[in-house]
């Protein structure tokens, strides 16, 4: 890889030359490479897979700077050298992460809680939580809020449940691109 400087003829190009050269722009210089030799290539279905979901991330990047109001909550979140459409392709391509789940207040009686830590690498968009009885009978489901940082999320349940032991909850958190994560506790 060669960089270009203070060349008249190739400043500000970008694009492939036949099959020989790629000229790039990276932070305002001119950046020259071989093209690569692809063709022996066999990708595993690992990276195919992988291949879709950033094509997918693409697609949704390309939509979300489309909308003014999107653009400007990814724009804001945009530090040197990014775009709004930069963080929302990695905002498509990360999943929330659900940190902890905190289900000691909460003891089958209507109006105590679960409170659940979620992060995401743009904005924690809805966290649901289910409560099902062994014998998969649903309890409860709903939304919880989430306090002012967005990270902790607390349920208040409204149903009481007598029998706890081997209860299943299930805590499913969404980000803004769709992505959802889920993850389960039994009761013991």
């Amino acid at each position: 890889m060669a960089e270009s400087k203070n060349n008249v003829v190739t400043h500000g190009l970008s694009g492939t030359i036949g099959d020989m050269l790629i000229f790039s722009q990276r932070y305002g210089k001119t950046i020259v490479s071989k093209v690569p030799d692809r063709s022996k290539i066999i990708e595993s279905e690992k990276q195919r897979a992988q291949r879709d979901r950033f094509q997918e991330a693409i697609v949704y990047g390309k939509i979300a700077v489309s909308d003014p109001e999107l653009n400007a909550a990814y724009r804001a979140k945009a530090g040197k050298g990014l775009t709004g459409y930069n963080v929302a392709i990695a905002d498509m391509l990360h999943a929330p992460d659900i940190k902890s789940i905190d289900l000691s207040d909460y003891t089958g009686k209507a109006g105590d809680v679960i409170r659940v830590s979620v992060t995401d690498d743009f904005m924690v968009k809805d966290v649901k939580i289910s409560i099902v009885n062994i014998d998969g009978t649903l309890v409860e489901e709903g939304s919880a809020v989430p306090d002012a940082s967005g990270y902790l999320w607390t349920f208040k349940a409204t149903q009481n449940n007598d029998s706890l032991i081997g209860d299943k909850i299930t805590v499913t958190a969404s980000d803004l691109p769709g992505n959802v994560t889920q993850e389960e506790q039994v009761l013991s």
